[in-house]
């Protein structure tokens, strides 16, 4: 059995549908006690107070900076940045054409992380464009950002059991072509508003993956 988290409640469902389980590491086994550098994208347009995704990411944050990790949080739904245009003048080793947030600010420290963070609320089954923009920037630095680690949080509207399964599938695709190792997934369901989110246990979920690293 795997464990499928819905907006009111908790669910046991078996392999067959449980495809987009939440992920929780056991305490210390990603860091192994040490201090962690850690990039948090967010990608949602909503404010801090309204945002149902960016409520799991401070509950993470949370719990990482209380477990004595440093986080830099990128909020790329509200900061300068150009999509991919695959001109290849970056030659998969940078610099990026684009002289923007990403290139700038956001890079510099994704190149130092030990861990990226995803955050993004479902929109059409799949991620925020503002996230998606970021990860094709990912491009211009292939090789360099190969092998770190990784964690997904996701929040929708609908509960129904194949809600994140395309995103899911696709964050799967993500980590298997980057190399990376996946160590923590919130697949928030049925919180298609600020309060069923703070009322639902996926906000406990992130600040335990936080603490657990």
């Amino acid at each position: 059995m795997t464990l499928f988290f819905s907006g009111c409640g908790l669910l046991g469902l078996g392999e067959e549908k449980g495809n987009s389980s939440s992920k929780i590491p056991e305490k210390g086994s990603v860091s192994g006690g040490k201090a962690m550098k850690i990039v948090v994208i967010n990608s949602s347009p909503h404010s801090d107070d309204q945002s149902t995704s960016k409520y799991l990411s401070s509950r993470f944050i949370e719990g990482a900076k209380g477990a004595g990790h440093e986080v830099f949080a990128f909020d790329a739904a509200n900061a300068d940045t150009h999509p991919c245009r695959g001109c290849d003048k970056c030659g998969m080793d940078g610099p990026c054409i684009f002289k923007d947030d990403i290139e700038n600010t956001l890079m510099p420290k994704m190149l130092e992380a030990d861990l990226l963070v995803l955050v993004t609320p479902l929109y059409y089954f799949g991620m925020s464009a503002q996230l998606k923009t970021i990860i094709d920037r990912f491009y211009s630095r292939t090789s360099k950002l190969h092998g770190k680690k990784s964690i997904f949080m996701a929040t929708s509207y609908d509960s129904a059991d194949w809600t994140m399964e395309a995103l899911s599938t696709h964050y799967k695709t993500l980590v298997r072509y980057m190399g990376w190792q996946d160590v923590g997934q919130v697949w928030a369901t049925g919180c298609g508003a600020r309060s069923l989110v703070e009322r639902s246990e996926f906000g406990d979920m992130a600040y335990k993956i936080g603490v657990n690293l």
